[in-house]
């Protein structure tokens, strides 16, 4: 189920009112999906029917993504803001503590609601924040150019690009590791989401000084890279688990920056696993890590 939800928010900047879109569906115990910097919540489409089986799955377009409206003038597009709000689109949903998992931006979102103890487990993929100063500037750069390219291409050309594997190669093979797996129609709304997202500058400008460096206590985390990630570097992934040592750290083969669609199966697992009780009680005892 599509809907809007608007709510106010306690953010460092005083409250303001706040709407997010988002998709819900599925029984069992919450499970917060969030997206990555350009994308939105479709993104997790080609998992979301395998959570639902055993989630109540709650996929939200960030501020200023899909969607969802930009912030209110005067709130800047940083992590603690994004996360203040996050932290009360769960409120005003009724979800208490809910599973987490997010990509990209998406993860670095997740782990932070992680370490401020909102919610039950994090599971993030390929996050955000665990790189060096030239990997950052690599990555933004190649975002940058992602987005010029999406908002100059005509409409008919995209549409007339997806149509083929080439095309769709040509559009989303920095992100996917197998993007004649994606179908045109979600080539063509992505490619227009990243064109059009009016929180991407913001979001991006913020993003310039952001290291993530803390530990996740009390909280079960998953990290979960891909190992054909051409965006955010695999080996970040060990930055990753030595900031947060009882993490899990699982190697997703064959996938790339946004891997939901390279291998559906194989990323609900990742995110069942990371967000069932019983693993949540085994990860505070007994932590594995497969090697990047």
């Amino acid at each position: 189920m599509s809907a809007t939800l608007s709510f106010t928010a306690p953010t460092a900047h005083g409250p303001r009112d706040i709407t997010l879109a988002y998709a819900r569906v599925g029984a069992g115990e919450p499970l917060l999906l969030l997206h990555g910097i350009g994308h939105h919540r479709q993104a997790w489409d080609p998992v979301v029917d395998i959570l639902a089986t055993e989630r109540d799955v709650i996929a939200v377009d960030l501020p200023g993504f899909g969607q969802s409206s930009a912030l209110p003038p005067g709130l800047p597009h940083d992590l603690p803001t994004t996360n203040a709000v996050l932290g009360a689109f769960c409120g005003a949903l009724g979800l208490d503590r809910p599973h987490v998992a997010g990509n990209s931006l998406g993860g670095l979102l997740a782990l932070g609601l992680g370490r401020e103890n909102l919610v039950r487990s994090v599971t993030a993929l390929s996050p955000a924040g665990f790189w060096t100063r030239a990997e950052r500037r690599y990555a933004f750069g190649v975002l940058m150019g992602m987005r010029r390219t999406a908002r100059s291409l005509p409409l008919p050309l995209v549409e007339r690009l997806s149509r083929t594997a080439v095309g769709r190669t040509a559009l989303t093979s920095t992100i996917y590791a197998r993007p004649g797996r994606r179908s045109p129609e979600a080539v063509v709304a992505e490619t227009l989401a990243l064109a059009h997202a009016p929180g991407f500058s913001e979001t991006l400008r913020a993003g310039r000084s952001v290291l993530f460096t803390d530990d996740v206590p009390g909280v079960p985390v998953t990290v979960a890279w891909g190992d054909r990630d051409r965006l955010l570097l695999p080996r970040q992934g060990i930055r990753a688990k030595h900031a947060i040592p009882r993490a899990r750290l699982v190697r997703l083969p064959g996938c790339g920056h946004v891997p939901m669609n390279d291998d559906p199966a194989l990323v609900a697992r990742v995110l069942l696993d990371g967000s069932r009780a019983q693993s949540a009680r085994a990860l505070r005892t007994s932590f594995s890590t497969v090697a990047l």
